[in-house]
């Protein structure tokens, strides 16, 4: 297993909570590499504004890889969701979805996340906008497929979503857009409101070979062991079940980005040596 943390591309100028690590892209870089992490999950709004040759070489410099290209900042600062209630808007967000594919191939990214990118059932009509979100979504993992990456679908909260609320629904919803490219990622903020046990959804997940990346919040949303996630069974059975992949500190950043970054390796450290 591998520890990273979720930063900002440099054309996000929103503050986005859950962003770690300040200064420019490259001194955020140059931090991570410090506090020993092994990557960093870019946080992108607009891919088409980034410089991505600029980008490659800041991270790989200081030996770092690109964990994932995430897309949770879009609907923050764009407003713009695949369920959206505009289908104009809607059509938008799967373009946005193609370009972080795109990207993720350029900076050899394995994932691209989907958490509240996708939006809600409500916004776009109820349960029959189901099936859209099914055809987005396997349109999406057909061209990752072409490009060498995989989509993650995250579970959230009820608070924050109406569709994908545990790790069985998501399973469920892969089953349905049937393919091969499409994936889950279990966050362990969410997993703590909504599951009702912080391991087994991470081993069941694991038993469909369908869990391809892992993001940590306390449940506080707080970095490890500032609340009462058991981390250490959660690694435990990671490893278990032969999880490789990230694990990437998606989480508030308090008291500020990098004293929460620097929390969260400290602590996970003594579990992923």
């Amino acid at each position: 297993m591998k520890l990273a943390l979720a930063t900002t591309t440099p054309e996000v100028k929103t503050p986005i909570p859950v962003a770690l690590l300040t200064g420019s892209f490259g001194e955020r870089m140059q931090k991570a590499a410090r506090l020993g992490y092994d990557g960093v999950e870019l946080m992108v709004v607009r891919p088409d504004e980034l410089r991505v040759d600029d980008i490659h070489t800041q991270v790989s410099k200081v030996g770092l890889e690109v964990a994932a290209i995430a897309s949770g900042a879009i609907y923050m600062t764009d407003k713009v969701s695949l369920l959206a209630s505009d289908p104009e808007v809607s059509r938008r967000a799967a373009i946005r979805l193609d370009a972080l594919i795109d990207l993720a191939a350029a900076l050899e990214a394995p994932i691209v996340t989907i958490g509240s990118f996708r939006g809600r059932l409500a916004w776009a009509g109820g349960t029959e906008a189901r099936g859209k979100l099914v055809d987005i979504l396997r349109m999406g993992a057909e061209k990752a497929l072409r490009q060498g990456v995989r989509l993650v679908l995250e579970p959230v909260n009820r608070y924050e979503g109406d569709i994908v609320i545990t790790a069985e629904e998501g399973l469920g919803l892969i089953e349905e857009v049937g393919h091969s490219h499409l994936g889950l990622l279990l966050d362990t903020y969410h997993a703590n409101i909504e599951e009702s046990s912080v391991t087994d959804p991470f081993r069941q997940a694991m038993a469909a070979g369908r869990l391809w990346h892992v993001h940590l919040g306390d449940s506080n949303r707080l970095p490890p062991g500032q609340g009462h996630i058991d981390f250490p069974g959660i690694v435990a059975a990671l490893s278990e079940s032969g999880y490789q992949g990230y694990l990437s500190a998606e989480l508030l950043a308090r008291p500020d980005p990098d004293a929460a970054a620097a929390a969260t390796i400290q602590y996970m450290r003594q579990l992923v040596p």
